[in-house]
């Protein structure tokens, strides 16, 4: 017998004695967080998976009270999986992004088939949200009499393929039975216990994850329509934008920004999922490379019987995203057309507007020469009244023959000449400070 480890404190200059990245120990318990269960021959697995829309808080308090109901320890705080005995078999709870499992593992009934004693998932059972996908995993041992299960499946749905060791097979009909589980049957010829469990869990993920992908295709359905809609609106509105006045364009705009707003919304709605579509799809494609490729004779092979029903889905789904893509490209390359000329035509306005302001601004000048022509003379008759005035009170210091009269006419130049020089120093002076 191999000697077990033993574990020990670290040694000094060992890696486990030096500062640790806050994320290592996650990620190293991720490679056994979710273990493949060792299963012997002639046991039945019920797995059912479960939407986490109240978050994964839920599905913890269920797996919770089930254990406390069997005086099995709870599930820690933070846990993603447990595991507690349930009669004669296992209870296993995996929590995931999206969704929860339940699983249970004990005795297959005398007959494939048949009805199941001793399961949890009876009257009791509280659902932690609403039921995605359920599996029925029957192992059987491969005997003469055993291939004969095979004629129980819907015959024109049956897939088969054989597992690695070249004898052992699996076997679907991808129909639901009276429970409303999807029934897959491993015919095992002397698979260690680690192995089957391993091909099981394997079942359960093509299971879980192709119903997943598939919720993406109901959605892909219904966008296509609201697609062909919009496209059609933007039809009409790219005609009318070429016909479009002037006037017209911002109207246009105010549809192109609408029409565009609701692409966004459809977008935002569909994003994670037709994303989880492709996830899902991937992951179905890596569990069937799990089963490998061989063939029994006068059977489809689990492989190519998805791949004709399967893959036409995930393309659609990935059509519509792409569709939707882009149509948003063109719904944007539209508005920027509409906002270039909504701004060629709002600079042809200023530009006008400048050219009004100019000439406005043209006359006002004119304007305001001729009313400073006008101030100038009358400022200058003022000056020269002053002075007509002030000549005639001193008309007895005045040389003769020179009258009043006749110095207020020689005046009346050097008046005009003072007035005009005085308003254009003025006006110098404010341009100046302008």
């Amino acid at each position: 017998m191999a000697a077990r480890r033993v574990a020990k404190g670290p040694r000094d200059g060992s890696p486990a004695a030096l500062s640790e990245h806050p994320l290592r120990a996650g990620a190293l318990a991720e490679i056994h967080a979710r273990p493949f269960p060792a299963i012997a021959s002639n046991r039945v697995i019920l797995h059912l998976a479960f939407s986490s829309e109240g978050g994964s808080t839920v599905s913890h308090a269920v797996m919770s009270e089930l254990s406390r109901a069997r005086g099995a320890t709870p599930p820690a705080a933070g846990a993603r999986y447990h595991e507690i005995g349930w009669g004669r078999g296992r209870l296993r709870w995996e929590s995931h992004s999206e969704f929860t499992t339940f699983g249970w593992e004990g005795p297959a009934p005398a007959r494939f088939g048949g009805a199941v004693a001793g399961h949890p998932f009876g009257d009791g059972f509280s659902p932690p949200g609403m039921l995605i996908s359920a599996a029925r995993i029957e192992v059987r041992r491969l005997t003469p009499g055993s291939l004969h299960l095979l004629d129980r499946f819907d015959q024109e749905s049956l897939a088969v393929t054989v597992l690695e060791d070249g004898q052992s097979l699996v076997a679907t009909d991808f129909r639901q039975d009276g429970d409303g589980m999807t029934v897959f049957l491993i015919l095992e010829h002397g698979l260690a216990p680690a192995r089957i469990g391993y091909f099981a869990k394997t079942a359960i993920d093509l299971e879980t994850y192709r119903t997943l992908a598939l919720l993406g295709l109901p959605l892909a359905h219904s966008l296509s329509g609201r697609l062909a809609v919009i496209e059609a609106e933007l039809a009409r509105l790219t005609r009318q934008m070429r016909e479009a006045e002037a006037g017209a364009v911002q109207s246009l705009l105010a549809s192109i920004t609408r029409l565009a707003g609701e692409l966004e919304a459809e977008a935002v709605a569909s994003q994670y999922r037709f994303g989880a579509t492709r996830a899902y799809g991937d992951i179905v494609a890596e569990r069937l490379a799990m089963f490998g490729t061989a063939r029994l004779p006068g059977h489809k092979r689990l492989h190519r019987f998805l791949d004709l029903r399967l893959a036409p889905a995930l393309r659609t789904c990935r059509s519509v995203e792409q569709r939707l893509d882009r149509l948003s490209e063109r719904l944007s390359r539209t508005a920027n057309l509409l906002r270039t000329r909504v701004e060629v035509e709002i600079e042809e306005q200023n530009r006008a507007l400048l050219d009004q302001m100019n000439r406005r601004a043209r006359l006002q000048l004119r304007l305001q020469q001729t009313v400073e022509g006008l101030s100038v003379a009358a400022v200058s008759y003022y000056v020269v009244g002053l002075f007509y005035y002030l000549a005639d009170a001193g008309q007895a210091w005045l040389p003769p023959p020179l009258t009043p009269k006749m110095a207020a006419g020689l005046f009346v130049p050097v008046a005009v000449l003072a007035v005009w020089s005085t308003v254009r120093r003025i006006r110098r002076h404010h341009r100046d400070d302008g």
